[in-house]
């Protein structure tokens, strides 16, 4: 039987009920991390591929890391290596839009095929436990007598904790260029750096920083929410009277050049995975929000965000 009509048969039978759950997907999946081991990417894939397993959505996940420039190197690969392959799957998020609009790198995410949104979270800013900082008032202070003297450790350039910055960096009056960002290539080596107190203050989701502040090794001192994060006890930035709000949410994409029926059969298996009680296990375990997202609705989406990361990145000086 030829590929495209198996395909079609697959989707047909799904959309009667009648498609053995082993079939929804590739029994070889293939998952590209575009980000190093330890970070929000790494855990979301790897619990989302987990559940694909456990739900019957594919019999094996194979993942590869490539990290970098806010995921874009990773995209590039995918890109130009997967084409037309219904079997892959790319983590993605806020975070790569972010660097593809302030990296312009040479591939484009329409050049790879939307699937779902997964979940969202909002960024905490942490200060290394032994910081002479208690608050992030005190950052501010800091900030506003020399900028250059506060270094701020967080995902590539770009993501949404750069953003974070930026913007309280113009509510306070401080030129957003002149902010001290260091990038890394996954949240594990910005977890070690904070750690080490080789920056001032981190930025990423609270999944990435939830044991270290409850052992008492980072404190936290802002999060970028609009209201406080339920059972936290974590000040908002706007509460401190900075208009700082910005979400974070991952997802994934396919490869370039898929067919609708490969489309389907790829979302049909990650709404099954998400469905499962292996991914809300994951949901808890690292408090993220769940925001399930599929078809044209997750298309306009991401361009909405394109579009709304922007207006802010170009508002707070940025681009």
């Amino acid at each position: 039987m030829r590929r495209d009509t198996f395909l079609k048969s697959l989707a047909a039978l799904a959309a009667t009920g009648a498609l053995p759950m082993s079939a929804w997907a590739s029994s070889n999946l293939k998952m590209m991390i575009p980000a190093n081991p330890g970070g929000g990417w790494d855990t979301t894939g790897r619990a989302l591929g987990k559940a694909m397993i456990d739900s019957g959505a594919a019999a094996t996940v194979s993942y590869e890391n490539k990290g970098g420039a806010a995921g874009t190197i990773g995209l590039a690969q995918f890109v130009n290596s997967t084409k037309g392959d219904g079997n892959s799957l790319m983590v993605m998020g806020a975070v790569m839009l972010g660097g593809i609009i302030t990296g312009k790198p040479p591939v484009q995410l329409s050049q790879a095929t939307p699937i779902a949104r997964l979940s969202s979270e909002y960024n905490v800013f942490v200060l290394p436990a032994n910081s002479p900082f208690k608050t992030m008032q005190d950052v501010v202070a800091q900030l506003k007598k020399d900028p250059g003297s506060v270094k701020w450790g967080g995902g590539s350039r770009g993501s949404t904790e750069h953003i974070a910055a930026a913007m309280l960096a113009r509510e306070v009056g401080v030129d957003p260029a002149k902010i001290n960002y260091v990038a890394f290539r996954g949240g594990g080596e910005a977890t070690a750096a904070i750690l080490g107190g080789n920056v001032s203050v981190g930025g990423s989701g609270l999944s990435e920083f939830a044991e270290y502040i409850k052992a008492g090794k980072m404190r936290a001192v802002a999060v970028t929410s609009e209201k406080r994060l339920p059972g936290q006890d974590i000040p908002t930035m706007k509460e401190m009277g900075y208009n700082v709000v910005i979400g974070n949410w991952r997802g994934v994409f396919g490869a370039n050049g898929i067919t609708p029926e490969q489309r389907k059969v790829l979302t049909d298996a990650i709404v099954t995975a998400t469905k499962h009680k292996s991914w809300a296990e994951a949901i808890e375990r690292n408090g993220w929000t769940p925001a399930v997202l599929t078809g044209p609705a997750f298309d306009k989406f991401v361009d909405d965000e394109f579009a709304s990361l922007r207006a802010i990145m170009a508002k707070s000086g940025m681009i």
